[in-house]
Formats: structure tokens, C-alpha cells, sequence
């Protein structure tokens, strides 16, 4: 398969998959960039770097990173206070990335050496239990490529479980429109 200029745009970009830019994703962005149709300077992740870089791929001027979207700086990682969290689990399908581990009615952790700092997961939170604090010294961000894989997983999981989903509410339904099946209740 060729690579397109969205595929090398989408290289450029961190994965964090935050929608600081106004996209729902690095994808996006990418798509939006390659029609002509964003600036070069929405991507706070990916700093004055990733502008440069944008800017020589598309041949645009170079421009500072748009305020409105954000800073560069590094936002850290989610933390969770444990003691606050009451175990809702809507903070596990806001991360893009599947860096909280958890389920319903048990407590939640962060992998911080996955957590791409995107901060989604904080406004899903009803107990504001989740904050952002700064990497360990000498934790580097996860890398593009590792973003790109633990997002690419996250997706495949999701569309795999509404497929299931899917399939066992269509046949729910088969069985209770079939006539003389008993019906459990």
C-alpha cells in the first residue's frame, strides 16, 4: 500500500490522541492538515519541533503553536486518588490509550508509562479524583510509535466488544420474536 501524505503527516504527529488540535485524534488532524483545511501549529504535543516538521512536509510557513489549543509543556500523567474514587469506570473509555486499569466498583490505577498526559480522563470523572502530576525524573513520554500501538489495541478492543454486543442483542431478540421459546425470566 502507498504511503499517502496523510500517512506521513500522521508520522510527524505525537499519537497522543488528546484533541487539543480540535480533532478527534492524530488521524484526523493528519486528514485535516493534508486537505488544507487546519494550521500547522495545533498540536501542543508535539511542540515547536512538530510544527517545524509539519512545516517542511507541507511546505507552510512556520507559525508559534496556537495558545488556544494549549502548551508544549509536559502535562505529566493522570494520577488517581484512591481514596476519592468510587469506581464508576467512565475514566476507562476516555483514555485513548487504555493507561487506567480497572473495573466497575473497583478502584483504578494509571500505567503512567503509558499515559500519554492527553487528560481525557479527567473531565470524565464525576469525583474529580483524577489529577495530573509530573513523570518520574528520567520517565520519558511514551514513545509515538508505542502511542500509535496502545491506541491502534484500544480501538480494535472496542469495536470487538460493540460487535459482540451486537451479535448477542440480535439474537436475544431472534430468540424472544421466535415463536413457542420459552422465555426465562
Amino acid at each position: 500500500m502507498p504511503v499517502t501524505t496523510v500517512d506521513r503527516i500522521d508520522a510527524l504527529l505525537p499519537q497522543t490522541q488528546c484533541t487539543r488540535c480540535g480533532y478527534d485524534g492524530c488521524r484526523p488532524y493528519a486528514q485535516a492538515l493534508a486537505d488544507a483545511q487546519a494550521a500547522i501549529n495545533r498540536c501542543p504535543p508535539g511542540g515547536a519541533a512538530g510544527i517545524d516538521a509539519l512545516a517542511g512536509l507541507l511546505g507552510r510557513a512556520l507559525l508559534p503553536l496556537d495558545p488556544a489549543c494549549g502548551s508544549d509543556a509536559d502535562p505529566g500523567v493522570a494520577w488517581i486518588d484512591q481514596d476519592a474514587c468510587i469506581g464508576c469506570a467512565r475514566c476507562l473509555p476516555a483514555c485513548p490509550v487504555d493507561a487506567i486499569i480497572g473495573a466497575r466498583r473497583h478502584l483504578h490505577t494509571v500505567f503512567e508509562r503509558a499515559c500519554t498526559g492527553c487528560e481525557l480522563c479527567i473531565v470524565s470523572c464525576p469525583v474529580d479524583c483524577i489529577v495530573m502530576r509530573p513523570r518520574a525524573a528520567g520517565d520519558p513520554a511514551p514513545a509515538p510509535a508505542d502511542n500509535r500501538g496502545r491506541y491502534e489495541a484500544q480501538r480494535a478492543r472496542v469495536e470487538r466488544s460493540a460487535h459482540e454486543r451486537s451479535a448477542l442483542l440480535a439474537e436475544r431478540k431472534r430468540i424472544a420474536s421466535t415463536p413457542g421459546v420459552a422465555r426465562s425470566q
